[in-house]
């Protein structure tokens, strides 16, 4: 370690990323900025006189803007979520950029999410929920399915998507998964669309590769049973909006619960209640009244974010004094031994 704390830009920061991160790292280790933009090659100039970069979901790290980073100096790029399809790995392995993520924080808090839409979506809570500030206590037009007894399908049984199977098993579904890793001996793995057919609910726990890149599309909304519910939670990448709306037009998809969307970088985490949004595709999904939507919240909770703030701070610690760190990934998207 140097005399001298090591200085960090932090970006697409908010008021929560600064509490946690302050609250859990010395000033005499780490320098804090704290930018409220994304980073991408038009602001990797922000990181000049840095000796690393802290980033999330949405920042932009191609090679591009890689290099400009490389020649500010920058040695470390430390990730405060578990994917990292936003960066050029490969870049990163050329340049001498080392990476590391944080690959579990709290499974629990993103998995009671996926639950909560789900129940949302099922239950039309969010339909109740506004009928009856308007004293509207009617009953037509809510009515939902016990989801005891009814067949779930999990996509990706990692820490998450393991979690949601038992919470799942607890209300008493049936559970098919489908992973290419599986890990489990309690649940019943079968190809994707062996699992579309055969579920009354799909939720989606994968990482967003080339493979996993709109796995549900046109082609597997029609094997989807019609009717049938689909959850995102994981990336937005993972389904084309597009197929989705036609499949909500037609009424062969039964409802949509989205935490996640493959635009969101320019509406996520931000406020953009006095403007008109511009994606017109996200505009026609909120028009659906059987689409709930939030804005890539799974993750926030007290326990999350100490988790990632920690988690982060030891990655930086170990990067920046070129130790070994468990969370670097190579650029292949290994963990690094």
């Amino acid at each position: 370690m140097t005399n001298s704390p090591w200085k960090v830009a932090c970006f697409s920061s908010q008021p929560y990323d600064k509490q946690f991160l302050l609250e859990h790292s010395s000033p005499a280790q780490l320098q804090w900025t704290f930018y409220e933009g994304r980073l991408r090659t038009a602001t990797h100039g922000l990181a000049s006189g840095h000796q690393a970069v802290c980033c999330f979901v949405n920042d932009e790290l191609d090679r591009s803007c890689l290099e400009g980073l490389k020649n500010e100096g920058i040695q470390s790029v430390v990730l405060r979520c578990a994917g990292f399809n936003n960066v050029d790995l490969k870049a990163c392995e050329e340049l001498g950029i080392r990476v590391a993520r944080v690959p579990a924080y709290s499974p629990h808090a993103v998995a009671e999410h996926t639950i909560a839409l789900l129940l949302c979506l099922n239950r039309k809570l969010h339909k109740a929920y506004n009928r009856v500030r308007e004293s509207n206590f009617a009953l037509h037009g809510l009515l939902g399915f016990d989801l005891h007894g009814k067949t779930v399908g999990v996509v990706g049984t990692g820490k998450i998507g393991g979690v949601v199977v038992d919470i799942l098993k607890g209300f008493g579904c049936r559970i098919l998964a489908h992973d290419p890793y599986p890990s489990r001996d309690d649940i019943e793995y079968i190809a994707l669309d062996e699992l579309l057919t055969k579920s009354k609910v799909v939720t989606l726990h994968s990482p967003l590769t080339p493979d996993t890149y709109h796995m549900i599309d046109s082609e597997a909304l029609q094997r989807m049973q019609p009717g049938a519910l689909l959850v995102n939670t994981s990336r937005g990448g993972l389904i084309d909006t597009l197929a989705v709306i036609e499949a909500l037009k037609a009424g062969q998809l039964g409802g949509l619960a989205l935490d996640v969307y493959e635009e969101e970088g320019d509406l996520f985490f931000h406020d953009l209640s006095d403007q008109v949004i511009q994606d017109d595709v996200f505009a026609r999904l909120l028009t659906f009244p059987n689409v709930v939507v939030s804005g890539h919240q799974a993750f926030f909770t007290r326990e999350a974010l100490t988790a990632i703030s920690q988690t982060t701070i030891a990655n930086l610690s170990a990067l920046l004094t070129g130790a070994p760190c468990g969370n670097e990934v190579d650029w292949k998207g290994f963990v690094k031994s």
